[in-house]
């Protein structure tokens, strides 16, 4: 009785044994070396995971940072501090950036706009596609209101609004999740310090836009004809803004007979 026991001790210390070896010398073997830069970069990102670098994370993104397969400023969440951070790392100089910031192109709240029926649904901009006209608002351009947007934003940075979806510059750090998040396009990344934007992605006739909203871009060409630097342009009945020959002089917001062009910064 004694003996078997100690037969079946010594079995498995042997195999115990084996096994601890084997796991030894398989970690050695087949150990993936880590750049030590690649920590230390992983641990100046700000760890929001939120993919606005368009990289799965930011362990994902450390590493192609150290491959050279992507900028060291990179990280809109972590921005300028984040970069200047990530470059002495390296050992290289920052890349000059850009601070951006997401845009809503409309003004369609509910009291400037009307409605074709009442909806009621499941409250998701995305499924919104599968009813008539694509929502319930006679533009077929405007925001719907059920907030895809904020439901994605990890900052708690954009909320519905009277109908419409208003981001908080402040808090918004450029990710995008709400640019992929919006079924019309209609919110983009633009710079930060941009003075003027149009606030309206209708590319229909003025005729048509007055008929579903107050605050919608007629394409009346007035912005375009009055500004001194060039600035502005009317595409598909929409004006358009060049905010690097935008002089921030104003006057295309004065001229707009709808107020569809707005002062940000």
């Amino acid at each position: 009785m004694l003996s078997g026991i100690l037969i079946a001790t010594g079995v498995v210390g042997a195999v115990g044994l084996f096994i601890g070896l084997f796991l030894g010398v398989a970690g050695i073997k087949f150990k993936v070396e880590v750049d030590e830069r690649e920590e230390a970069v992983l641990e100046a990102l700000p760890g929001n995971n939120c993919g606005g670098c368009g990289f799965a994370g930011c362990s994902n993104l450390a590493s192609a940072i150290v491959k050279g397969e992507a900028a060291v400023n990179a990280c809109p969440v972590g921005g300028e501090a984040v970069g200047k951070k990530i470059a002495a790392i390296m050992g290289v100089e920052e890349q000059a950036s850009v601070r951006k910031v997401a845009f809503v192109a409309c003004q369609g709240t509910c009291d400037k706009t009307t409605l074709d029926y009442e909806y009621t649904g499941i409250e998701d901009c995305r499924m919104l596609s599968f009813v008539p006209n694509g929502g319930a608002k006679t533009c077929d351009y405007g925001c719907l209101g059920f907030g895809s947007c904020v439901k994605v934003c990890p900052f708690d940075a954009i909320h519905v609004e009277n109908g419409v979806a208003k981001v908080d510059r402040v808090a918004c750090k450029a990710c995008g999740k709400c640019v992929e998040a919006c079924p019309k396009g209609l919110i983009s990344l633009v710079p930060y310090d941009a003075k003027y934007l149009v606030a309206c992605s209708s590319k229909d006739r003025g005729p048509v836009t007055m008929k579903g909203c107050s605050a919608g871009c007629i394409g009346c060409g007035l912005c375009e004809k009055n500004c001194p630097a060039d600035a502005v342009k009317v595409k598909d009945f929409c004006a358009v803004i060049d905010p690097e020959k935008c002089e921030g002089c104003g006057i295309c917001e004065q001229k707009c007979p709808k107020k569809a062009i707005v002062k940000e910064a």
